[in-house]
């Protein structure tokens, strides 16, 4: 059975505004989206799909990492991010194309967070799991093996095996 990645990515440190969904990355958040990009880059985890949340904080997040990236497809934007629920984001991810090798899903907390706990298999790379653990901290990144398809993806079924939190 092939097996696929899945990125899990909290948008960049966000400013403060009076409409959530408006609210943009502080100048904080633009250095440290650009370094998520570098870091992916450096540990050859290029996305062949990219899912967003509409919020603007999350596409100025993808934009930028993007940058960093030497190919990177346009993202989707994906309402059911913004609902914040990790039912949401399972839903999103098992609707992706089935030709999806490596997936990034950018989101915010606490559904990410959320998200990558109930995925986990239960035995994952120790280092990944105890920087986890610490907190998914803004521009966090955590990378899970999935075996089998993204449609067919189940609570427990993916092995954690990265986390970083990229710094500009």
């Amino acid at each position: 059975m092939p097996s696929h990645r899945l990125l899990l990515i909290r948008h960049a440190k966000a400013a403060d505004g009076a409409i959530d969904i408006e609210r943009p990355l502080a100048e904080r958040g633009v250095r440290d989206a650009g370094a998520i990009g570098t870091w992916l880059q450096q540990a050859d985890l290029r996305p062949d799909h990219v899912l967003v949340s509409p919020a603007r904080r999350t596409r100025q997040t993808w934009k930028r990492a993007s940058a960093a990236l030497t190919s990177s497809p346009e993202p989707t934007v994906e309402p059911r991010i913004y609902d914040n629920s990790p039912e949401s984001l399972l839903a999103a991810i098992r609707d992706v194309p089935e030709n999806v090798e490596t997936l990034a899903l950018v989101g915010h907390n606490p559904s990410i967070a959320e998200l990558a706990d109930l995925l986990d298999d239960g035995d994952p790379d120790p280092d990944a799991r105890h920087e986890l653990d610490a907190g998914f901290k803004t521009s966090g990144v955590a990378v899970f093996r999935v075996d089998g398809p993204f449609a067919s993806i189940e609570p427990g079924q993916a092995r954690l095996s990265g986390f970083a939190v990229p710094r500009g």
